[in-house]
């Protein structure tokens, strides 16, 4: 059964980890010489445009679940995390603009599915909300963690942007665990539906 890690730590990285990132970040600093490789320019298009269409299918999680408990004792704490989720929008909506990359062709999609993930884990109640809040969590922040070994280095400011924004994710993950997520009706089924469904987001929205 999946365990929804408590309360938020700095997350070690592991020296195997730690080495495939550093061999991954050489290779896209170098020139792209094989089928495959990305240039440096790419690999930043492609992390933003997915860490926008993430953002975006957040704020619509967060709207379907509003709709359904906006009136209920953790209505404040949803609009809590769905104004943070809003700023991090906003950040990478900016930087889609400034760097001329565009966003995913999967938006209009990821709009719908995301406000109907909400909405439907919402109307089983609100321990199957929080756990739908720790599942998408936990794989953001793998996936930020990710980032910030790959990212080049000159690239300072979106790495305190990515941290700042993964420390405020796993701050929505513990809310989850304390509002009762692990208490949700089938939450193991439930969590890994979700985290797999993310990961496949993540993947195609790179894509895309």
């Amino acid at each position: 059964m999946p365990k929804a890690k408590k309360k938020s730590e700095p997350r070690p990285s592991s020296p195997s980890r730690s080495a495939t990132s550093a061999m991954q970040g050489k290779r896209l600093r170098r020139t792209s010489t094989l089928p495959g490789d990305m240039t440096e320019a790419e690999y930043l298009a492609r992390i933003l445009r997915v860490n926008h269409a993430g953002e975006f299918g957040a704020k619509q999680i967060y709207a379907g679940q509003l709709a359904v408990l906006g009136n209920s004792d953790v209505g404040d704490t949803l609009r809590h995390m769905a104004e943070q989720e809003e700023v991090h929008l906003e950040y990478f909506a900016g930087e889609l603009a400034r760097r001329r990359i565009r966003p995913t062709a999967m938006h209009p999609i990821w709009r719908v599915l995301g406000f109907a993930l909400g909405a439907g884990t919402a109307m089983l109640g609100k321990e199957a909300a929080m756990a739908c809040t720790v599942a998408v969590e936990e794989v953001i922040d793998a996936h930020y963690e990710d980032q910030l070994h790959k990212l080049p280095a000159h690239e300072n400011d979106l790495k305190k942007k990515i941290k700042k924004f993964q420390a405020e994710e796993l701050e929505h993950r513990d809310i989850g665990i304390d509002h009762g997520a692990e208490r949700a009706p089938a939450y193991e089924l439930l969590y890994r539906a979700i985290s797999t469904g993310c990961k496949a987001a993540i993947w195609i929205s790179k894509r895309l």
